[in-house]
């Protein structure tokens, strides 16, 4: 009996640990076993998860966000799971991972979230954005949003209130922040 003991731990630990490996992550992508590829209109990385998950064929995934204003977020479905490869671009997972998002807190400063805004206005100017973030929260439709300071778009400060999750990437007049 206690030899089946370590044995029913060490097992435990095997689980454990492969499973916290097949966790979507955000700044990764796969190459390779594609089998059907699409554009994801909303921006939202948890629709190609979604899909992978419904779909019997599917045993990875890949994410890219947008790299230019004209084009859309795209979907990667694939039959085969390749190893992952750092890339910020992208998110990817493996079937029954879901998505997770890293998160950096309730403030990301000097980071911009380019695009999938519906709403945009001027705000009072403050270090850490507060009203932006504040009309985010209060707007059941804001995902995220971004806080421009005085002086790069406009002599005033501007809010940015947006419906889908953009990539963030490094700029220095604003300070950003996702809600749900």
């Amino acid at each position: 009996m206690r030899i089946g003991f370590p044995l029913l731990a060490a097992s435990l630990v095997v689980i454990g640990a492969s499973l916290s490996s097949a966790l979507a992550q955000t700044g990764f992508d796969r190459h390779g076993g594609d089998y059907v590829i699409f554009p994801v209109r909303n921006g939202d990385p948890a629709v190609c998860a979604a899909r992978c998950e419904h779909d019997v064929h599917c045993r990875a995934w890949s994410f890219s966000y947008p790299r230019t204003a004209t084009t859309l977020a795209t979907c990667w479905l694939k039959n085969r799971v390749p190893p992952r490869q750092e890339d910020k671009c992208c998110v990817t997972g493996v079937h029954g991972a879901g998505v997770i998002e890293q998160r950096k807190g309730a403030l990301e400063p000097s980071i911009d979230r380019v695009g999938g805004d519906y709403r945009n206005f001027d705000t009072a100017s403050d270090a850490e954005g507060v009203a932006c973030k504040a009309a985010c929260e209060a707007d059941n439709k804001c995902r995220a949003w971004t806080y421009v300071r005085p002086g790069y778009i406009a002599p005033t400060a501007r809010c940015y209130l947006k419906d889908r999750l953009m990539p963030p990437r490094a700029k220095p007049c604003c300070i950003s922040g996702v809600v749900r």
